[in-house]
């Protein structure tokens, strides 16, 4: 399999659920986890850091990206940041199904994005499906935050800390809780 042909599979909302399937993953899993460790094994300049990020992500990075490690995926090739995002220490990208950031993005201490879910069917526990995760421009998610499958946030959005992110959050609001609800509306 190559990542072209599982980024089809994933984009058709295919379920993830054969030998050969699982073996890529495996594999995308020990490239991830090689670059992660080199990453947040030592002290690392912002430019270094980049570096190993186009690695990981397979394509450039914008110079304004910036990263406090350590930092986790388990796939890493399904992630698309865009410019002036900031990704805090002790995160969590299980990008499988893929993970947006747009510009301006702030992300902070532990947040999780989870774009796998097993089947409900306890006879097909193991079989997956993958959705995307999209944030807009200027989204703010704060510290211990989870954000689910298949969610997109609206630009000027923010997503208060503790949340866990279950439904779409529309454009300049705030949401918290768990799950997350509306909790106001952000005047520009």
């Amino acid at each position: 399999m190559t990542l072209d042909i599982f980024l089809e599979h994933i984009e058709a909302h295919k379920p993830l659920d054969t030998t050969e399937i699982y073996r890529f993953m495996d594999e995308m899993s020990d490239e991830a986890r090689r670059i992660t460790f080199e990453l947040n094994g030592s002290y690392l300049p912002q430019d270094q850091l980049r570096e190993l990020f186009a690695r990981l992500f397979g394509k450039p990075v914008d110079p304004s990206f910036r990263v406090f490690p350590p930092f986790y995926t388990d796939f890493g090739k399904n992630i698309t940041i865009g410019k002036n995002v900031f990704i805090n220490a002790c995160c969590h990208f299980q990008d499988h199904g893929g993970v947006t950031l747009g510009d301006g993005c702030l992300i902070g201490h532990n947040v999780v994005f989870a774009t796998l879910n097993h089947d409900f069917n306890p006879e097909k526990r193991d079989v997956m499906t993958a959705a995307p995760i999209v944030l807009g421009r200027n989204v703010w998610v704060g510290s211990n935050s989870t954000i689910l499958q298949g969610v997109t946030i609206g630009d000027g959005a923010i997503i208060a800390a503790g949340a866990v992110v279950t439904k779409d959050v529309p454009a300049n609001t705030v949401v918290g809780g768990v799950p997350a609800r509306h909790i106001r509306n952000i005047e520009p």
